[in-house]
């Protein structure tokens, strides 16, 4: 509508004084589901392994479901118990904080990580997908332990834009479905996806006291 006006009046010298009655359309504002402490712990309880650590990623850190899929082995700082997202919502860097009792799982994750990069670096199939131009400015970088995903897939695939055969990280749908069949065990009658526990986050924090940002 700005650009019509502008158009119109500034450029063409047309008055259209009609535009001035419209009604603009707002955005429908609707309030996120958010589960209680009770309902996340039942939900916790029936996931394990890589997925359930992910699912606690998401609700320990708040982070969304694509950033910590696409989280690097260098992007945990476990001296400063924090997490860097990089390229974000908004293509925006933040950091996160990492709850201690997801310290020592997540140094386990790591540690069995290290042996499948090893697997790949001997069947020379160790590449990862690195974002924007950085292949090209540091070209041993996707081979270097550092820039590996943290949750890698189980089996290697083929990069749709490169045809290259690399490891990805662990696909969406596969933690989509993890959290419907735990909400469904827990007996959570809340319409609850992955994305739900980061306002669950949210609130529990202002629950416990942290200061609104």
């Amino acid at each position: 509508l700005a650009a019509l006006l502008f158009l119109y009046k500034q450029v063409l010298g047309i008055a259209l004084p009609w535009l001035d009655d419209i009604t603009r359309a707002k955005k429908s504002q609707r309030l996120p589901v958010v589960l209680s402490q009770a309902e996340v712990a039942a939900l916790l309880r029936h996931t394990s392994g890589q997925t359930g650590l992910i699912i606690r990623l998401l609700y320990g850190t708040g982070m969304r479901l694509m950033e910590t899929l696409r989280l690097r082995v260098k992007d945990i700082d476990f001296a400063s118990h924090i997490i860097l997202v990089r390229s974000g919502k908004g293509d925006k860097d933040r950091v996160v904080p990492l709850p201690a009792t997801l310290i020592q799982p997540l140094r386990d994750q790591l540690a069995a990580r290290l042996k499948m990069h090893h697997i790949d670096l001997a069947k020379g199939m160790v590449d990862v997908d690195l974002p924007y131009a950085l292949a090209r400015k540091y070209p041993n970088a996707p081979r270097e332990w550092a820039w590996q995903y943290v949750f890698a897939a189980a089996d290697y695939s083929t990069d749709p834009r490169s045809g290259a055969q690399r490891r990805h990280h662990v696909h969406e749908k596969s933690i989509q479905r993890a959290v419907r069949q735990a909400v469904q065990l827990a007996g959570i009658d809340k319409p609850a996806s992955p994305h739900t526990l980061r306002p669950s986050f949210a609130t529990h924090m202002l629950e416990h006291g942290a200061e609104p940002l």
